[in-house]
């Protein structure tokens, strides 16, 4: 009998803990779910609002206090807008999944959840996503969204007629309206000036920010998707110099990922990441800008005729870019991608992937190594005719995973971080396993050199530039996709080397010490649209010689404009 009871008691204890439900009102549920966000989802935003203030002054714990109700009465209003009976548990189910990832990664890398880092983390591939998954999640997610949704799971909700349901929403959300301008009314001087000075600040309000971000990426993208891209350079043709050449023009554009300028050897860094390309006759540009600091955006913006100087990212996102100009005038252009795809730059031209080309020895995981974008190279080069541009997107520098992006003879600053999860590593382990990144840069990039000097039956010539670069700890801020507005020197920097054949210098007239002497000068992102149509002699009005870097050092004239 005992022995049967043990399971009879456990049964009701078990049928104990099903039963256990909590009744509550619709509005007295979003009460807590707003307090909810206000004190466990916000901890960044309050931060940041209380930064700089003193916490022995009561005045600081009056305006934090402030800060709250405001927090707490936002999210109540906006809730009470589009929450009823039936729609309350679902949407406050998602709203705490969707605070707890993302008070999760604001906290862990120092990001800003804008409209353009989301598209950023819903473009990301798996390969990419899984990385930044760790252990480390797991206790987060158990605290700040299993226990509120099974606490949520448990609430029973209780039923009103309509006109008791409509009396009891409007008094509550009169009485939060009014704690809300109240709030505001008392925090306006210093929030005015935060929110004015500071704009991103707002982007850390959370779930607002998570949901905003996301309604404007889907806008866009339902906006674009609804028109075709706008053609450009209609006019584009080949230059004077197309007939008179006597053989094949092969120029590459690498676009690299993540380096940054700082720790770029050529660059005079303390450490020599670029040993190989420091034996070579390279040009080292040393103060290049990126047009982002994330590839959403830099990648697009790189290879439109208006990058950051005048930056419309619809105009940009809407219309064809350098690749399709280029292609209109008669070049054979081709994209090779070791990324997360090109962001729309290589629509409608000739394009494949590394994992596509089954490198030997070079992928595994769903990862491959760069030196797979020179598969099949030496063929091309024999092979080629005319005038040609060939892309390659690397996978660089791309983090949180930096040691998955060298093999293990490139190993050589130690001891590396070698964990998904920067957090368990130490700032010097993070710097080593990046410089390691760098490092096999240089070897990709003087392994692609050689192989272009070993065919001179070609004119060619290499661009190598990154997309953004990458912040590693400094100002407890990691990886990259900070707003442009506040982002640190180290997300913008970006190294950009060039090297040219001895023929490929001669039939373009390029003057080497005239470009020597420009290597030191301030150059962007907006002067590689125009720079590769003057080196391959396009013509068109879109070309614009004072962003063409090699205009003054070609003794030529410029392409012609139809």
């Amino acid at each position: 009998m005992v022995a049967g009871g043990r399971p009879a008691r456990a049964a009701a204890r078990a049928e104990g803990a099903l039963r256990f439900t909590i009744e509550a009102s619709v509005e007295q549920v979003l009460l807590v779910a707003s307090l909810f966000f206000a004190l466990a989802a916000n901890r960044t935003f309050l931060a940041a609002a209380l930064r700089g203030r003193d916490v022995t002054e009561p005045a600081t714990w009056g305006f934090a206090l402030a800060v709250v109700v405001w927090l707490a009465a936002l999210h109540f209003v906006l809730m009470a807008l589009v929450a009823n009976r039936w729609t309350v548990k679902p949407l406050l189910a998602l709203l705490i999944v969707v605070s707890a990832l993302a008070n999760y990664y604001m906290t862990r890398y120092g990001i800003h959840l804008d409209a353009t880092m989301m598209r950023n983390v819903l473009r990301t591939d798996w390969a990419e996503a899984r990385e930044l998954l760790s252990l480390s999640l797991l206790p987060h997610l158990a605290l700040y969204a299993l226990l509120p949704l099974w606490l949520l799971s448990r609430v029973r909700i209780v039923r009103r007629t309509w006109v008791h349901a409509a009396w009891h929403r409007a008094l509550a959300f009169g009485v939060a309206l009014a704690l809300l301008v109240g709030a505001l009314l008392l925090l306006f001087q210093p929030f005015a000036s935060l929110l004015r000075n500071q704009r991103e600040t707002r982007y850390l309000i959370t779930p607002g920010n998570a949901v905003w971000s996301v309604g404007v990426v889907l806008a866009r993208e339902w906006r674009g998707a609804a028109q075709p891209r706008q053609p450009i350079g209609l006019d584009a043709k080949p230059g004077p110099s197309w007939a008179t050449r006597t053989q094949p023009m092969l120029l590459v554009l690498v676009v690299g990922e993540t380096a940054r300028a700082a720790n770029w050897g050529l660059n005079g860094y303390a450490r020599q990441t670029t040993p190989e390309l420091a034996r070579l006759p390279v040009l080292n540009f040393s103060h290049v800008s990126s047009c982002g600091t994330n590839t959403e955006v830099s990648l697009p913006c790189l290879f439109a005729p208006v990058g950051r100087r005048d930056y419309d990212e619809a105009r940009i996102r809407g219309s064809e870019g350098l690749l399709h100009v280029l292609a209109r005038a008669g070049v054979a252009v081709h994209w090779r991608d070791n990324q997360s795809g090109c962001k729309g730059v290589c629509d409608g031209v000739s394009n494949d992937r590394v994992q596509a080309l089954n490198a030997p020895g070079l992928c595994s995981n769903g990862h491959c190594f760069d030196e797979g974008l020179l598969q099949g190279l030496d063929r091309r080069l024999a092979q080629a005719q005319g005038t040609q541009l060939l892309v390659l997107h690397m996978i660089g520098s791309h983090g949180p995973s930096y040691f998955r992006r060298y093999p293990a003879a490139f190993e050589r600053f130690t001891p590396a971080c070698e964990d998904d999860d920067l957090q368990h590593c130490t700032r010097e382990q993070i710097v080593n396993a990046y410089d390691n990144t760098l490092l096999y840069t240089d070897h990709v990039l003087a392994q692609l050199i050689a192989q272009l000097r070993a065919h001179r039956e070609i004119d060619s010539a290499l661009l190598y530039v990154s997309d953004h670069g990458e912040s590693l700890g400094e100002n407890r801020l990691f990886l990259h996709g900070m707003p442009y507005a506040i982002a640190p020197d180290l997300q913008t920097r970006v190294p950009m080397v060039m090297w040219w054949s001895d023929s490929f210098a001669r039939n373009t007239r390029l003057d080497a010490e005239c470009l020597k002497r420009r290597a030191d000068a301030p150059i962007a992102h907006d002067h590689v649209f125009h720079t590769l149509l003057g080196l391959l002699d396009v013509g068109t009005a879109l070309y614009d010689a004072r962003w063409d870097v090699t205009a003054a050092c070609r003794n030529t004239a410029p392409p012609q404009q139809p």
